[in-house]
């Protein structure tokens, strides 16, 4: 049981720190033995646990870029009422944490997905489930917003679903160059706007 709690501890301390690597320099920019280097770990401590490099990335994505976003993006508005007020907080939570966090390189996820599309399909694909699970899951709720009567049912939930999306991954982008706090300021503003836009009429 001991043995099995240390090689659990390594392959956790290794993905970690492997993350953060990754996360800060880029998948490509970043070797095996920067990795163990950082950790004093040697290669057969690595190999043990990981079969390569994509094998041991993969595992970083199930084990942790899984569990961040959904955490992070996806739990928050689960079974909730108001989708637009929700959607709103979880946003703001978000990205108030990245304006405090000073080792801050953009959307995790946006950023792999940026890095391996067209370079590596096997990862790649297992980026796209994270996004289609975080998609689904806002068309969920902007439809149930519809049947509880705070969305206009003439809406594209789809397309809503893309566009709060793509502008959330677009706004972390821009906060990684500075001037965190009023770019979350100006696009919770525009947000309010677009999402009153949606709003059943008849309820308001």
């Amino acid at each position: 049981m001991e043995k099995k709690l240390k090689r659990m501890a390594t392959m956790h301390r290794l993905q970690v720190k492997g993350l953060e690597l990754f996360y800060q320099n880029g998948y490509y920019n970043t070797s095996v033995d920067d990795i163990l280097k950082s950790l004093s770990l040697s290669k057969g401590a690595f190999y043990y646990h990981f079969q390569s490099k994509e094998d041991f990335f993969i595992s970083i994505i199930q084990c942790l870029v899984v569990r961040k976003v959904y955490n992070s993006l996806i739990e928050p508005i689960e079974g909730k009422e108001n989708p637009f007020i929700v959607i709103e907080k979880c946003f703001e939570n978000s990205l108030e944490t990245a304006e405090h966090n000073e080792m801050d390189y953009g959307f995790i996820l946006g950023n792999f997905m940026n890095e391996f599309n067209r370079r590596n399909e096997v990862i790649y694909k297992y980026l796209i489930d994270i996004y289609k699970v975080w998609e689904v899951n806002l068309v969920s709720i902007l439809q149930k917003g519809k049947s509880d009567g705070y969305v206009d049912r003439h809406i594209d939930s789809e397309g809503v679903a893309t566009y709060l999306i793509s502008s959330y991954m677009g706004v972390r982008t821009l906060m990684v160059q500075g001037n965190c706090k009023n770019l979350k300021y100006k696009y919770l503003q525009q947000l309010r706007r677009y999402f009153s836009s949606l709003t059943n009429k008849e309820l308001a």
